[in-house]
């Protein structure tokens, strides 16, 4: 990073927290944490980035391989300390003073010392249950019960476990427990190429192959210094746009599902389906893979602006029928509601933020291209499912009129600037950030003299989100969980790398 808006400074871990604490106070934001296993030293890459304009600052910290310990800084955000947590679990840096230091990915059977993501960790030894259960807190009291759910569950979504503490039919407390299903996923990207690497980058996440597929080609653009030519860029845009609207339609229908009004979501069924096959059509594929390639873009096809505005005007006629039901209206409104300064506090991302009120949107604040003037940031105050439906339905419109304006004078076809000329000749480092349709994404990449990865630390905007349910949830009756947990659609996999 060169220029006044990216900086990368090494520290030593005694001033880290001071230096924490003056970025998150101008108001930027632990966008990514990343330990590394270096040859001859553990280090740790803290990320903050700032918008208005786009701000990147990172603080790398060395620590002693036999001892490797830092200054936790879970009291000045929240997002650090589950970082830590991660780190603490996967390569044994300890953070000194950590208010909740449980383990937050190692599950009872994980051999203690083992640290799957060090260089020395070789094969997974024998597991047994050295730990002992997770130490979920007990909520005691007058007709306090405990309702376990998971994790294995009915339908195709990844396991996690739900604890529900509940009086009556009212939930006083629920624990999350995810990483069931920790994939070694990062450790994957090691030693491979980068255009070897570019389809573990679109199955992060099934359903967000466009936004970590185009993450990581950007930060792996931004190590090796390829400039991603103009007509690139937007048509990268479109297919986040694409890849925005299949998912808002699919959780429009599904929440109206989740109260029983099943025939609207077979109607955004059939919205869903008619946008696949568009997918199919631009892609060649119903997910979009293959459209992101590193350096730039692969189109079959442009899609019709008619055809998308002609889709979003069928899109939000259903949402208005949805809404104008009495039973909808009633079930959304004032139901599992998101405080703004939990949202903030949190650090939540995506519809899940801008439904609580805070204005944030990677596409403005990290901008690859020029989205304006159709680009408008839906937002809502009141933090419940009402309002992360209307956040869904208006950014379908926004996407659509987007897309028509992306279009204009786009043709089909290849276009990318990869390989680079001249592979890296000393280690370089490099950041994505993109808006998926969650929310924001950020990838950082490291590659080797050669152009080897060497290390890969991922953020899926559901890292951030989880803790926000617990929250949303307090109050609010056992049945309506479904409906919730709908409404802020978190990845499992995305998660649990």
């Amino acid at each position: 990073m060169t220029s006044d808006e990216r900086r990368t400074t090494d520290i030593d871990a005694g001033a880290l927290p001071e230096r924490a604490a003056a970025l998150l106070g101008r108001g930027d934001r632990l966008a990514l944490t990343a330990a590394h296993h270096d040859p001859d030293a553990l280090r740790v890459v803290y990320l903050f980035t700032g918008a208005s304009p786009d701000r990147r600052t990172e603080l790398q910290v060395r620590l002693d391989p036999g001892r490797p310990s830092l200054p936790s800084l879970a009291g000045l955000s929240f997002p650090a300390g589950r970082f830590e947590r991660e780190m603490r679990d996967l390569y044994g840096i300890v953070p000194e003073d950590h208010p909740l230091p449980r383990r937050l990915v190692r599950h009872h059977h994980w051999p203690r010392g083992w640290y799957p993501m060090r260089a020395d960790a070789g094969p997974p030894p024998e597991f047994g249950d050295p730990e002992g259960p997770y130490p979920f807190v007990t909520v005691e009291g007058p007709g306090v019960y405990e309702i376990p759910v998971g994790p294995v569950h009915a339908g195709m979504i990844g396991p996690g476990h739900f604890r529900f503490s509940v009086v009556g039919e009212s939930i006083l407390k629920l624990k999350a427990r995810l990483w069931f299903v920790h994939r070694g996923l990062e450790k994957l990207f090691h030693g491979r190429l980068p255009g070897d690497a570019l389809p573990i980058a679109e199955r992060v996440s099934g359903d967000t192959t466009v936004g970590h597929a185009l993450a990581f080609c950007m930060a792996v653009e931004d190590a090796t210094g390829i400039e991603v030519s103009p007509g690139a860029r937007r048509m990268r845009a479109m297919l986040l746009e694409l890849e925005r609207l299949y998912n808002h339609v699919t959780d429009l229908g599904a929440l109206c599902n989740d109260v029983g009004y099943s025939i609207m979501n077979s109607q955004f069924g059939r919205i869903r389906e008619s946008l696949l096959r568009l997918n199919a059509e631009v892609t060649g594929h119903r997910l979009l893979r293959g459209g992101v390639v590193l350096g730039g873009a692969a189109l079959r096809t442009i899609p019709a602006p008619a055809r998308l505005t002609a889709i979003a005007e069928d899109a939000a006629e259903l949402a208005r029928l949805a809404l104008s039901h009495t039973v909808v209206a009633d079930r959304f409104t004032g139901t599992a509601e998101l405080p703004a300064e939990a949202a903030r506090d949190l650090g939540t991302l995506g519809y899940v933020a801008r439904a609580s009120g805070l204005d944030t949107d990677a596409r403005r604040d990290h901008p690859f291209t020029d989205l304006r003037p159709s680009l408008r940031v839906a937002t809502r105050g009141t933090g419940d499912v009402l309002a992360r439906f209307q956040v869904r339905a208006e950014e379908i419109a926004v996407s659509a009129a987007l897309i028509g304006d992306l279009a204009y004078g786009m043709s089909p076809g290849v276009v990318t600037y990869w390989p680079p000329l001249a592979p890296p000749a000393a280690p370089v480092s490099g950041v994505g950030i993109v808006e998926g349709w969650r929310g924001t994404i950020v990838h950082r990449v490291e590659l080797a003299p050669g152009g080897t990865l060497t290390r890969t630390k991922i953020v899926d905007p559901s890292f951030f989100n989880w803790p926000a349910l617990p929250i949303a949830l307090n109050g609010v009756i056992v049945p309506d969980f479904p409906l919730v947990n709908k409404s802020f659609n978190l990845s499992y996999a995305g998660n649990d790398l």
